[in-house]
């Protein structure tokens, strides 16, 4: 993410409906300190843009700044952005990163990676990827996020499970994910 899409993350939230929102995920006073860049494939997800589910079916590579972080993706459109009785759906949750070449192997994955999959027939959904900076000697475990059955996922408490454990937003990024049939 260059320095003019860091500038324009917070307008691209805002015209998305993602900040600020009913449901305070992303502090009002919000501003991010680093840099958060996802990968599918050869693709950069930025601000917004859209992403077919056959090209999400795999965890993206991710990369950022420096010291101890979680990632989250979440959806706040499940099961569509016109009926989100499931928001916030958790996806994938890695506690642990730290930078280096392949941030993931410094990691402990807390919920699976589970690619988006939003039917042909419901608009795009907005997926959410939210680093947050970890205290010092933090520790958690996937009994700290609950379970990896499908319905377990649905109606996370994002904003309060990342208050509870003391994690600070530092860097969003966000992309559409439609059905590989969805047609304007």
């Amino acid at each position: 993410m260059s320095q003019s899409q860091l500038e324009n993350l917070i307008p691209s939230l805002r015209e998305a409906g993602l900040f600020p929102n009913s449901a305070p995920l992303i502090p009002e006073d919000f501003s991010p300190s680093t840099e958060l860049q996802v990968t599918f494939g050869e693709r950069s997800v930025s601000l917004g843009n859209l992403f077919r589910v056959s090209e999400c079916k795999t965890a993206p590579k991710i990369s950022f700044a420096t010291e101890k972080y979680t990632l989250l993706l979440t959806d706040p459109d499940a099961p569509t952005p016109d009926d989100p009785k499931f928001a916030y759906w958790r996806h994938w949750v890695v506690s642990g990163l730290q930078p280096s070449e392949s941030p993931e192997a410094s990691a402990k994955t807390l919920t699976e990676y589970l690619g988006p999959g939003p039917k042909d027939d419901s608009r795009p959904h907005r997926y959410l990827f939210l680093l947050f900076r970890e205290p010092n000697g933090l520790s958690l475990s996937k009994e700290d996020v609950g379970g990896e059955e499908f319905t377990a996922r649905r109606s996370f408490k994002a904003a309060e499970w990342a208050q509870k454990h003391g994690l600070e937003l530092v860097a969003v990024n966000w992309m559409l994910g439609a059905g590989d049939g969805w047609h304007e």
